[in-house]
């Protein structure tokens, strides 16, 4: 077995695995697949499994939605997404490597900040909105947005099955409005989406084994080990940058 295949099987796992749980661990996968595929490529290799996975979780988990919580999430976040292609279509592979290590710590570092803070500030609607703005930009530049959005459902108190259902729906559609811009920056082509569906088998073995855990952890049972390996992966990019 190549090193290509390996890597793109431990995407696979990693991806169904935060898919069908917590999420926040989408911060590992762009590192695991640069390893061995250049650049801004790594972004689109991914899309087709993110898309297989939020079709089967968005089915799984589609009735506990807060839909009031989308509609503050979702309108601004077509014109992150916009702004994100746009930078990504002037970077070099090196350049993308730095500023995907960038956001990565950045998102770390914010997460923490907000672990000591009083973040009621979370639940103000204009709040909602930037987040969307900033959500769609982080995700179609680093696919790092998702402790992000973690943060924020977990501030507006939601039960366990309505927080899982609402980051599976947010995520879902994002990845949905990605689809025309990776296809005009050419990002998104015939092989790179034979080369996501060769992840499939990491992606069901990630999948039944997130949905299994699901009831049997708390998000801060693996929330620092998360951190601690996305500060890892951030590492590792600056060094390749």
């Amino acid at each position: 077995m190549d090193t290509a295949l390996v890597c793109l099987l431990a995407a696979g796992l990693v991806t169904g695995f935060s898919k069908f749980s917590i999420g926040g661990m989408g911060v590992l996968i762009l590192p695991i697949l640069l390893i061995t595929f250049p650049g801004p490529e790594v972004l689109a290799i991914t899309l087709p499994m993110y898309i297989l996975t939020d079709i089967l979780a968005a089915g799984t988990y589609r009735k506990h939605i807060d839909w009031g919580v989308l509609s503050r999430l979702l309108p601004l976040c077509l014109a992150g997404v916009a702004v994100g292609a746009w930078l990504l279509s002037g970077l070099s592979s090196d350049h993308f490597k730095v500023l995907l290590g960038c956001l990565i710590l950045g998102m770390l570092i914010l997460g923490i900040l907000l672990d000591f803070q009083d973040s009621q500030f979370m639940k103000l609607p204009i709040i909602g909105h930037l987040m969307g703005a900033v959500t769609g930009f982080i995700s179609i530049t680093s696919n790092s947005a998702g402790p992000l959005v973690s943060l924020y459902l977990m501030e507006q108190k939601l039960d366990k099955e309505t927080y899982v259902a609402t980051r599976v729906w947010t995520f879902f559609m994002i990845n949905l409005f990605k689809i025309p811009f990776f296809l005009h920056l050419g990002l998104l082509h015939e092989d790179t989406i034979w080369l996501g569906l060769q992840a499939l088998p990491g992606l069901a073995v990630g999948g039944f084994l997130g949905f299994w855990l699901l009831r049997r952890l708390q998000f801060n049972h693996i929330k620092w080990l998360i951190r601690g390996m996305s500060t890892l992966a951030a590492v590792q990019l600056f060094g390749f940058g």
